[in-house]
């Protein structure tokens, strides 16, 4: 517990930003947002190959943040394993991804991202705690003012799921040069790790791509 709660104040200390927050995302590319919200376990499927630079090789369930890790016979199938990742832990598949670029290009989350994430998971615990208290009850009207609720939190919960992942999209986007910069090069093979490697400087080094000798798939 110690050790994620050092990871979580590591994070707050990188000195990169989004290159939107999630208020622009929509605007930013709406198509996507709009993909993402219809669609949210294929995106993810396709933004985490997306960050391994479709080498599917460096693929770690959950992205080496969860205690399965490395457990789930990742190196025999990966796709399948990434797969029931996206399907079955759809919210841990979006916030791997999203540490993933995070500790790659020492990104930090605005305080106004993280009040919208915030209120995203208390919204989902509110409901399942009032959900539980209405069956207790067996109040017909309270079931039904609970069921509202859930629908208000699954709303709320596929809307920023979906901001989440285009501004991941938006990211990436950014790293391989859409945006007009040139693009980077393929990081090491991932690890399970990497919180202690020192930060670079602000923004991204220009790098070729992929680099010479790295494997194509």
């Amino acid at each position: 517990m110690a050790d994620k709660a050092a990871k979580m104040k590591l994070r707050q200390d990188y000195r990169n930003l989004w290159h939107s927050d999630l208020m622009g995302t929509v605007t930013a590319d709406t198509p996507y947002c709009c993909l993402a919200c219809l669609c949210g376990p294929c995106v993810s499927y396709l933004l985490r190959r997306r960050a391994l630079y479709n080498d599917m090789s460096r693929y770690t369930c959950c992205a080496g943040y969860m205690p399965c890790s490395g457990r789930c016979g990742e190196s025999k199938c990966p796709q399948l394993c990434l797969a029931t990742e996206v399907f079955l832990c759809f919210g841990n598949s979006v916030a791997s991804t999203r540490f993933l670029l995070q500790d790659e290009f020492n990104i930090q989350t605005t305080k106004c991202d993280n009040c919208i994430i915030g209120f995203m998971f208390c919204l989902s615990q509110v409901a399942c705690i009032f959900s539980i208290v209405a069956c207790l009850v067996g109040s017909d009207e309270l079931s039904e003012a609970s069921q509202i609720l859930s629908c208000c939190a699954d709303m709320v919960y596929c809307t920023v799921c979906a901001c989440m992942q285009t501004q991941h999209k938006l990211e990436m986007d950014k790293r391989d040069g859409v945006f007009g910069s040139q693009p980077m090069g393929v990081p090491p093979a991932q690890q399970m790790s990497r919180f202690d490697q020192p930060a670079p400087p602000v923004g991204y080094p220009p790098a070729s791509y992929p680099p010479p000798g790295y494997p194509h798939h």
